[in-house]
């Protein structure tokens, strides 16, 4: 069993992005020469790229960037479960067979959707959260919910109704989490966003440990 999964999706020119945002861009500004001894590259990006962090900024004007938002739900336990083709939308019963009522549940939940990820491609049917999961969720404790998927709302909603249960609940969020490999079960998740004091979302290496 490895002792480490890595659920970070490669990040390069043809990782997908939402339609309309900026795709990863990278230029050389000093390579190595007699005359220079570093490579050192300019790095253009959406914040949004590859795994990620949604800054309540993101879904709230009043909300906080994500350099300002406290780390303890990006790390510590967590529970993978499966939803395997459930559809437009996960919900409850599609996570109630990990989840049983007669046992503590861990503070954080990340949700498989896809049986292969589309790292290389843009899916217009992203597989979603109904607003009522990520409330019972919230309901018993969760603090961050996270997903295979590019959002934790259908790609065509103007009214991101996930989003704002979450920051009605204060729940943070981690999208595009590549857990393609990952049996279900318990693990320890370390998630952490950079510290980018005016920025809507920011890229995570977000990696499992088994627990101790």
């Amino acid at each position: 069993m490895p002792t480490i999964w890595d659920i970070s999706p490669p990040v390069h020119r043809q990782t997908p992005v939402f339609p309309g945002d900026t795709a990863y861009h990278q230029d050389w500004v000093a390579t190595l020469t007699p005359d220079c001894p570093v490579n050192v590259s300019a790095i253009t990006t959406t914040p949004h790229i590859g795994a990620h962090a949604d800054a309540p900024l993101h879904y709230d004007p009043a909300g906080a960037a994500i350099g300002a938002v406290a780390l303890d739900a990006f790390l510590g336990p967590c529970r993978v479960v499966h939803a395997l083709d459930c559809g437009a939308l996960v919900r409850w019963e599609h996570l109630a067979h990990a989840l049983p009522p007669d046992r503590p549940w861990p503070a954080r939940v990340l949700v498989r959707t896809y049986r292969r990820m589309p790292v290389d491609r843009w899916d217009p049917a992203l597989p979603a959260f109904a607003p009522e999961t990520i409330a019972h969720l919230a309901d018993h404790g969760v603090v961050l919910v996270g997903i295979d998927s590019a959002s934790i709302d259908p790609a065509d909603s103007k009214t991101l109704d996930s989003h704002q249960v979450v920051r009605q609940r204060g729940l943070r969020v981690l999208e595009n989490l590549w857990l393609d490999d990952v049996p279900e079960g318990d693990y320890e998740l370390i998630a952490l966003p950079l510290k980018l004091m005016s920025a809507d979302a920011s890229p995570v290496r977000a990696v499992l440990r088994p627990l101790p």
